[in-house]
């Protein structure tokens, strides 16, 4: 483990570990999708990268909870797969969240973030249930671990290292 990669958010594989293919790669983190989590992993082509993973804010299923939430600011991460030097290479970046009768809407921040990003956001409201009884009626936590320990998982189990890029080129 290099000095910086706690910082950077690197994971390297165990050593031994099988190197697969880019395309297995890309798969495996695919299938780090599942219905029930906050965020989905999509192509990422059309912003110059092969995947992007984000919070499900736009989902149907999700934004009210985001709204709730009062979130403000999201992030998504950025992530090139390096077939020559076995890395999926990730950034994050983060956007400001404006809600318009409680539909969101994506805008990027004036104060943009570009680097790696660990954050936690959570908070819950107590009010009077559909039974009239006072109790806690939504409970959230968001968690940027939550995206990113799945996706390295995979990456790692793949032969692959994970890279966190801060500064330079994705």
């Amino acid at each position: 483990m290099g000095i910086f990669d706690f910082l950077t958010s690197t994971k390297k594989p165990k050593p031994g570990t099988p190197v697969l293919g880019a395309d297995e790669v890309r798969q495996r983190i695919l299938e780090v999708n599942r219905p029930t989590a906050p965020f989905q992993i999509i192509d990422g082509t059309a912003e110059g990268v092969d995947l992007i993973a984000e919070w499900k804010i736009v989902d149907a299923q999700w934004y009210e909870i985001f709204a709730k939430a009062g979130l403000k600011q999201v992030f998504r991460i950025y992530m090139k797969l390096d077939p020559d030097n076995h890395q999926v290479r990730a950034s994050d970046r983060e956007y400001k969240v404006e809600w318009s009768a409680g539909v969101p809407s994506l805008s990027l921040s004036a104060s943009a973030f570009k680097g790696q990003k660990q954050s936690v956001e959570f908070g819950t409201a107590y009010a009077f249930t559909e039974e009239l009884e006072f109790g806690q009626v939504y409970k959230y936590r968001f968690s940027t671990a939550e995206m990113k320990k799945p996706i390295q998982q995979a990456v790692t189990e793949c032969g692959w290292t994970y890279k966190g890029v801060a500064f330079g080129k994705l």
